[in-house]
């Protein structure tokens, strides 16, 4: 489509920022989930069956019933007294450690906690390692903020902590070091405790700090997960969480946890984005974590999204090609295919031409990779679907 001499006016005054392409594709993304007649496997959103309607829907009948005043006003930046609270202790449960004080503020989801993150640390030209491939969002924050990003590759065992180790002896010299360790997106594969130790003993070693996305943690299959690092690593780690795929993301609710001095400059970041989380999300969910509400959902979302994977792994199994490799999840919403040759950006618009959503991978690294690649979602995609739209794409992918 031609450009209008208004649209270039404006283009050129837009912020070097604003002007990267990678942006772009979270908003492929969405939009493939409105097209009608569509099976999509693109969007990692959580079936709405999951969601807690009509307990959400009691709470706030009761907070009306109350005279509750708290989760219908601003909140302090770091977060009301009472959410900050039921989240230590959940952390303490989930990952065997409380955090101490000033380590922990609230946030409006886990991608405000990567604003924050970028806005503290990042000068134009620091250089941030990702995993390879990586999240989507991520690159964006990252590069929205003028930083230089490296990729390290992954295999079935997360990131090849080993290779960045090598590069690091080689004076590569990051600020940060962004990681997905448990189910990670787009790959679906989740780090080895062996590396999770040896990445935090890099970090110590060499200066930088860990940045870890644990968006997943909680949705293992089987409702195991390793330590955390975090726990693992709290001197050198930010952890950055959300409650969008555990809890529901209409509240836009998440958290940081890192060392208190860090958390401060993120509290300070924080009053010049949002300046609070929703204190409604925040009572909401403080009151079905206390309750013991989440445990029971998330006992219910594992077994959903269990099944969910397992059909579609079955179903690529059965149709596809034997030069096809994917990964074999064991939590979380994602699975990656290796398609080894062809165009996964073309095979995406064939494939909506066909009635199926896909992302290719390109868009899951910051150098152009990804190319014979595609991220496959299970979580919202009807599960009598599964199976008709991995047909479809495997056909178009061919032998």
């Amino acid at each position: 489509m031609a450009v209008t001499p208004e649209a270039q006016r404006w283009e050129e005054l837009f912020a070097t920022r604003a002007r990267a392409d990678v942006g772009e594709g979270i908003a492929a993304i969405l939009s493939l989930l409105g097209l009608p007649e569509l099976i999509s496997v693109a969007g990692g959103f959580p079936d709405p069956e999951t969601f807690p309607r009509e307990r959400a829907a009691a709470l706030l009948a009761e907070f009306a019933a109350t005279g509750e005043t708290s989760a219908f006003q601003y909140a302090p930046t770091r977060g009301l007294p009472g959410p900050l609270d039921a989240l230590a202790r959940r952390l303490e449960t989930t990952q065997g450690r409380l955090p101490h004080d000033g380590e922990l503020l609230i946030t409006s989801g886990a991608i405000e906690g990567l604003e924050l993150v970028s806005r503290t640390f990042l000068d134009p030209g620091d250089l941030v390692v990702v995993e390879g491939p990586t999240y989507l969002g991520a690159i964006m924050a990252f590069r929205g903020y003028g930083a230089d990003i490296v990729a390290v590759p992954m295999d079935a065992d997360g990131l090849e902590v080993d290779e960045l180790g090598r590069r690091l002896a080689s004076r590569l010299r990051p600020k940060l070091v962004y990681a997905i360790p448990d189910h990670q997106n787009p790959a679906g594969v989740s780090m080895s405790t062996e590396r999770r130790e040896l990445l935090v003993e890099l970090a110590r070693r060499h200066g930088f700090l860990i940045v870890e996305d644990v968006a997943y943690r909680e949705l293992a299959f089987d409702g195991d997960a390793p330590r955390s690092l975090w726990s693992l690593g709290p001197d050198v780690t930010v952890q950055l969480g959300t409650t969008s795929k555990t809890f529901f993301p209409g509240v836009r609710l998440g958290w940081a946890a890192g060392p208190a001095e860090i958390s401060a400059q993120l509290v300070n970041a924080k009053q010049n984005t949002d300046q609070c989380a929703s204190a409604l999300g925040q009572r909401l969910f403080e009151e079905y974590a206390r309750r013991g509400w989440i445990e029971e959902q998330l006992v219910r979302s594992r077994a959903l999204y269990g099944r969910k994977c397992a059909r579609m792994l079955a179903a690529l199994e059965r149709t596809m090609p034997p030069r096809v490799r994917w990964t074999t999840p064991r939590g979380g919403f994602f699975s990656w295919l290796t398609l080894r040759g062809g165009d996964t950006t073309e095979l995406a618009k064939r494939a909506v031409e066909q009635g199926v959503g896909i992302v290719p991978g390109a868009l899951f690294f910051p150098d152009g990779r990804g190319g014979d690649n595609v991220r496959l979602s299970f979580s919202m995609v009807d599960e009598e679907q599964v199976d008709q739209g991995i047909e479809r794409l495997a056909s178009l992918v061919g032998g």
